[in-house]
C-alpha cells in the first residue's frame, strides 16, 4: 500500500520486510526511539509470521526526503475459535504506534484502521503507545508492567531484593544447581520442555516450538536461552530478549519440581547477573493482570507495577474479541487444561495458541 504524500512533508507506505536495508533501516529507528520495544522491531514481526503463520504487516510514515516518522507494526491474526483481528503487535505485550510527530502517529493510526477493514477484520488492537483520537477505546487497569534498573553488582542486586525475598535467593544459591546460558539445540529442547510443562499446569496451551526457534534466529545475539538444572534435569528456564540495555525475560517457566528446588528464584537472579554481563541497565519484568499472582511475584522482588494503557478500536456492530484465559468465560476451558496429559496438551496447544495472536 503506497499513499501519497499527506503532507509536503509526510508520506505512508506498507513496508517490505523481506527486503534487508528497508528492515534495517525500520530497525535503526526503533532502536533510537525512547519508546522503543522488541515488539516494533521487524525481527519480532518476521518470527511470529514465520513461526505461527499469520500474516505481518508494517506501515511506516516518512517525511519528504524519506526519513522514518513513525512505524506500526502489525500481525493479522486468524483463528477460528478466537476470530480475527489486526494486533500491533501479535503474540507481544507492546508494540503499538511510534512515531516522532502527532501528525505520523495520527496518520498511522487511520491508515491502520483501513487496513484492518480493508483484511476483514473487525478490530484494531495496539498494545503500547498512545491511545489515538477518534473512535478508539482506552483499556486500562488490567495490567501492569514491572521495570526497574538493574543494580551494578549481585550483591548489590540482592540488597536491592526486600527481605524476604532475599532470603529465598539465598537458598536458592546455597543449592547444587547449574546454571546454562545458550541458544543452541539443546538450549531450545530444554526451554520447551520446561516452559510447555510450565503453561499446561497454570492450564494455557503452549505457543508452537517453531516460534521460539524462529525469534532466537531473527534476534541473533540479542536473544538466549538461561536454563536452570538439577542433576541434569531442567527444572527452570527463561528466554530473554536484549534491546536498547534491557532484559526482556519473555518466554519462562518452571516444572512441579522448580518450586521446591526454588529454581525460579535462581533463574531470574542468575537472569539479572547474566544481563549486567551483557551491558544491561535495567530489567523488564513484563506485564501481569492486577491481582494475581504473578504480579505478587515481582512486587516481592521490588518491582513496582505501572498501569499499562492500550487501545482498541472496533467495528459498528462487532465486539471485540476475548482471548484472556482468567475470562470467567474460559473457566471451565483452563481447568480441563490442567488436566491433560503432557503429550495431549503439546500436541495440541500449538494448533490453539498460534490463533491467539
Amino acid at each position: 500500500m503506497t499513499v501519497p504524500l499527506l503532507s509536503p512533508l509526510l508520506g505512508l507506505r506498507t513496508a517490505d520486510l523481506s527486503d534487508a536495508s528497508e528492515a534495517a533501516r525500520i530497525a535503526d529507528f526503533v532502536r533510537a526511539h525512547p519508546a522503543g520495544t522488541p515488539f516494533h522491531l521487524p525481527a519480532w514481526s518476521l518470527a511470529v509470521a514465520q513461526g505461527c503463520g499469520q500474516r505481518s504487516h508494517t506501515l511506516i510514515a516518512e517525511r519528504g526526503d524519506g526519513t522514518i516518522e513513525g512505524v506500526l507494526p502489525m500481525t493479522e491474526v486468524r483463528s477460528r475459535l478466537f476470530g480475527r483481528a489486526l494486533v500491533s503487535n501479535g503474540f507481544a505485550v507492546g508494540g503499538g504506534i511510534l512515531a516522532d510527530s502527532d501528525t505520523a502517529a495520527t496518520v498511522l493510526a487511520e491508515a491502520g484502521w483501513a487496513l484492518a477493514l480493508k483484511l476483514g477484520c473487525p478490530s484494531l488492537e495496539l498494545r503500547g503507545g498512545g491511545v489515538p483520537e477518534g473512535d478508539w477505546i482506552a483499556e486500562e487497569g488490567a495490567y501492569l508492567g514491572f521495570t526497574r534498573p538493574l543494580a551494578v553488582s549481585d550483591e548489590a542486586e540482592l540488597t536491592a531484593i526486600p527481605r524476604k525475598q532475599r532470603a529465598e535467593v539465598r537458598k536458592a544459591l546455597a543449592l547444587d544447581l547449574d546454571v546454562t546460558v545458550g541458544s543452541g539445540a539443546e538450549d531450545m529442547k530444554a526451554h520447551y520442555a520446561v516452559y510447555a510443562e510450565s503453561v499446561r499446569n497454570l492450564g494455557t496451551p503452549v505457543f508452537p516450538a517453531k516460534l521460539f526457534r524462529s525469534v532466537l534466529a531473527t534476534f541473533g545475539d540479542d536473544a538466549d536461552i538461561l536454563t536452570i538444572r538439577s542433576a541434569g534435569t531442567p527444572v527452570a528456564s527463561v528466554l530473554s530478549l536484549y534491546h536498547a540495555g534491557t532484559v526482556y525475560p519473555y518466554w519462562g517457566g518452571g516444572t512441579l519440581a522448580a518450586r521446591a528446588l526454588r529454581a525460579n528464584d535462581r533463574m531470574y537472579f542468575a537472569l539479572m547477573s547474566h544481563a549486567r554481563a551483557r551491558g544491561c541497565t535495567r530489567f523488564d519484568f513484563g506485564r501481569s493482570k492486577v491481582g494475581t499472582g504473578p504480579a505478587a511475584f515481582k512486587k516481592n522482588w521490588g518491582f513496582e507495577g505501572v498501569p499499562l494503557r492500550y487501545a482498541k478500536r472496533v467495528k459498528p456492530g462487532d465486539t471485540p474479541r476475548e482471548i484472556n484465559p482468567l475470562s470467567p468465560k474460559y473457566r471451565l476451558q483452563v481447568v480441563v487444561w490442567k488436566k491433560l496429559p503432557l503429550g495431549i496438551a503439546n500436541l495440541v496447544g500449538p494448533l490453539v495458541s498460534k490463533g491467539l495472536g
